[in-house]
């Protein structure tokens, strides 16, 4: 496959060593967008569940009910994963299938899928990165409030304690939640993804109970006793005003405040941000911000582009200089950089960093057996040379997953945008790696090479992330 790369392909050498022999090189998925199998071994139903079965919902009223079959398939899965050579995989386990009330009894049946899951990875060399929650919410749950309830929270800690003793002696990584932006926003103000509200007072108080779930669990399983490094995954974004107006100079810093202070600021500051722009703000009961702070042993965060900030009527657009990607989101590789050296001045305090998403929906075409997806390998390479020069600038980084490992359910967009690096026939459930898959492959080969005559003790590519 190396052929099929020119020169300029290559990510350059000067980016491989900033990087490190100590770099995770990861591929991530989440469980709804891969598992199906959703009313089987006693999974119960989640919040996806019911909003993708309403009309309208989603694109040709399309479910994760099959998705790519990984609950049944997962054995070849893993040993895709491995042919990509990379270090780790990271993936959500779906809490109705492990406890389908979300409260309550758990599901052996489930536990058990994630034991299998995660003993092959560690026998193939892989370390395995654990979500517990990304967007599945038990319909059980859902009926009586879901994230508007703060009981939820409660639910939430009781869940993690239970992962955590189960499968914390064996992951690399347990992060509580994959990006409370969406969730809140997306779930409960524009209504765009499950339960489908449009209220923002109710996304403003779910954004707080999702923080103190995560503080909530943190302690929990601290409590346990498990020395699996613990952390959170954030969505974020660097922001550029459209013109240096004072209007859209105040529009990019609310828009910085909502999206990447609001979960920053109660994590490390114990607050959130005050801001004219910012309409609403939750109840904070006595004691929540000291649990939200509880230390992390890791940030997670994903990176798709930047947040482009006008007031003007009609809005100033982004110049798209490199295009936009199948989502109609800008590339902008350099607002990672961006993104990650003012996180390092805002927050002193910041923990090690993972990249646990970043990736591209490309039109792909399945040709004779081939996908040449070009502008994805492209995408990937800029992104990580943006990565290297935030690391050259004092970012500590660790790793980077790419999202996703494969074509998967997009959420509301049902099957029709496509992030992987393998490509999926949902007909016949038949993988085919792209030419970014082998891109990627050849990319962590070369990675080690460049490592090989520096890196005689290869324990610091394994080192626990907490230190």
């Amino acid at each position: 496959m190396t052929d099929r790369f020119t020169a300029s392909d290559r990510l350059s050498a000067a980016a491989l060593r900033q990087l490190g022999a100590s770099f995770n090189w990861g591929v991530a998925t989440s469980a709804y967008q891969i598992e199906g199998a959703v009313d089987i071994d006693g999974r119960g139903p989640s919040i996806w569940d019911t909003f993708a079965n309403q009309p309208g919902r989603t694109v040709n009223g399309e479910s994760g009910a099959v998705a790519c079959d990984h609950y049944r398939r997962w054995a070849d899965d893993v040993a895709m994963i491995a042919g990509l050579g990379v270090d780790a995989y990271r993936f959500s386990i779906a809490w109705p299938r492990v406890q389908p009330l979300g409260q309550g009894a758990f599901n052996e049946r489930g536990l058990a899928f994630y034991d299998r899951l995660v003993d092959a990875l560690l026998e193939r060399g892989i370390a395995p990165h654990a979500t517990l929650y990304h967007w599945d919410l038990p319909q059980h749950l859902q009926d009586r409030g879901g994230w508007g309830n703060r009981d939820t929270a409660f639910h939430f800690a009781v869940y993690a304690d239970a992962i955590a003793r189960r499968l914390g002696d064996r992951l690399a990584s347990l992060a509580t939640h994959n990006e409370p932006w969406c969730t809140a926003v997306l779930g409960h103000e524009i209504g765009k993804f499950a339960p489908g509200a449009q209220d923002p007072r109710l996304a403003a108080q779910v954004s707080h109970h999702l923080l103190l779930s995560h503080g909530l669990a943190m302690s929990a399983m601290r409590a346990s006793g498990t020395a699996c490094p613990l952390g959170i995954v954030l969505n974020q974004s660097s922001v550029t005003p459209a013109t240096a107006s004072a209007a859209d100079q105040a529009a990019a810093a609310t828009e910085y405040a909502r999206f990447v202070r609001w979960y920053m600021d109660p994590l490390f500051h114990g607050r959130y941000p005050q801001d004219p722009g910012i309409a609403h703000y939750p109840e904070v009961q006595e004691g929540d911000m000291a649990l939200i702070q509880a230390p992390l042993d890791f940030l997670g965060i994903n990176y798709y582009a930047r947040i482009w900030a006008s007031r003007d009527e009609p809005p100033v657009p982004p110049p798209m200089a490199l295009g936009s990607t199948d989502m109609g989101w800008e590339i902008y590789p350099d607002g990672l950089r961006e993104l990650l050296v003012g996180l390092k001045a805002q927050y002193p305090d910041l923990p090690p960093i993972f990249i646990t998403e970043n990736g591209m929906a490309n039109a792909d075409t399945l040709d004779q057996g081939r996908v040449a997806d070009h502008a994805r390998i492209d995408y990937v390479r800029r992104h990580l040379e943006a990565l290297a020069q935030a690391k050259a600038a004092g970012v500590d980084i660790r790793g980077y997953f790419y999202w996703s490992l494969m074509d998967n359910y997009e959420w509301d967009s049902g099957y029709a945008k496509r992030f992987g690096l393998v490509h999926v026939d949902y007909a016949t459930q038949q993988r085919t790696l792209k030419d970014s898959a082998h891109w990627y492959s050849d990319t962590i080969a070369a990675s080690r090479r460049l490592a090989t005559p520096a890196a005689a003790d290869d324990s610091a590519a394994r080192e626990p992330v907490h230190g």
